[in-house]
């Protein structure tokens, strides 16, 4: 068996799971000025995307599981930018609409993509490229 299989720099998981680390490492300055941890980010792009629905629909978009996506929930709750309402119908469905302030965040956040990408040294048509790759190796994985 050749040892180069077992190189870590030869690992597929790991450029992805340093990349995505660095990643988040270069939004935090950027998300620290709007007082929102990526996490939060993410979901409330989501949001911004589709307001008023359900936490599992959340969830799925995400790809998160409602043990971690609950408690970013209650933060946005406390920090005033979403509210969360029970269905009337079925309390066991939790949906999740924007208030006033998440939606005039919107507004000011698209800096945040713009900012990220000026640090990532790759020009608009590699950043592209990168996304749909990674976009078709996410499907095959999740299907």
């Amino acid at each position: 068996m050749e040892d180069s299989i077992l190189k870590l720099e030869n690992q597929l998981c790991f450029a992805l799971y340093a990349c995505s680390k660095e990643i988040i490492r270069l939004y935090k300055p950027i998300l620290d000025e709007f007082g929102i941890t990526y996490t939060q980010y993410i979901t409330l792009l989501a949001l911004w995307e589709e307001d008023n629905i359900a936490v599992k629909d959340i969830g799925s978009k995400l790809l998160l599981r409602s043990n971690t996506l609950t408690p970013v929930l209650k933060k946005l709750e406390g920090i005033g930018l979403i509210e969360r309402v029970r269905n009337k119908n079925d309390e066991r469905n939790v949906y999740i609409k924007l208030t006033n302030k998440g939606l005039e965040m919107k507004e000011k956040a698209v800096i945040i993509p713009q900012n990220a990408f000026c640090q990532t040294g790759l020009s608009l048509e590699e950043l592209k490229h990168l996304r749909g790759h990674l976009k078709k190796l996410l499907d095959n994985l999740i299907e």
